[in-house]
C-alpha cells in the first residue's frame, strides 16, 4: 500500500514557476515508477511526466517538454515536478501516481489506468 500526498500548488502568473511535491508513505517507494497527471475542468485526465523507479528514465508530454522537470528522491520517498514558464493552459489539478515496477513500463508510463495509487491532487492556477 502506498499513500501519496501532493503539495506545492497555487496561483502563479503566466511565465512563472512552481514546484510540486509528492510525499509517499511506505518502505518500498523505490519499487514504484511515479507519474504526474493533470485534469482541467471539463477535460480528461492527461499525462504530464513520469520517472522510472531507478530514476534512469524520464518521460514528458509534448506540451510540457522543455518547461517541466520530474525528479525523485528515493531516500525521502518523494517525487517532484518543477514547472517553469507556466502558461494559462497548464492550469489544472495535478495528481501524482505510483506504478509498481515491472516489464512493459516503457509502454505504460503515460497510461493512467496502469497506475495503482493516486494522491488527492493539488490545484495549479495560472493567470494571464
Amino acid at each position: 500500500q502506498v499513500q501519496l500526498v501532493e503539495s506545492g500548488g497555487g496561483l502563479v502568473q503566466a511565465g512563472g514557476s512552481l514546484r510540486l511535491s509528492c510525499a509517499a508513505s511506505g518502505r518500498t517507494f523505490s519499487s514504484y515508477a511515479m507519474g504526474w497527471f493533470r485534469q482541467a475542468p471539463g477535460k480528461e485526465r492527461e499525462f504530464v511526466a513520469a520517472i522510472s523507479w531507478s530514476e534512469e528514465l524520464t518521460y514528458y508530454a509534448d506540451s510540457v517538454k522543455g518547461r517541466f522537470t520530474i525528479s525523485r528522491d528515493n531516500a525521502k520517498n518523494a517525487v517532484y515536478l518543477q514547472m517553469n514558464s507556466l502558461k494559462p493552459e497548464d492550469a489544472a489539478v495535478y495528481y501524482c501516481a505510483a506504478m509498481r515496477r515491472g516489464p512493459g513500463y516503457g509502454g505504460a508510463y503515460n497510461n493512467a489506468g496502469k497506475y495503482e495509487y493516486w494522491g488527492q491532487g493539488t490545484q495549479v492556477t495560472v493567470s494571464s
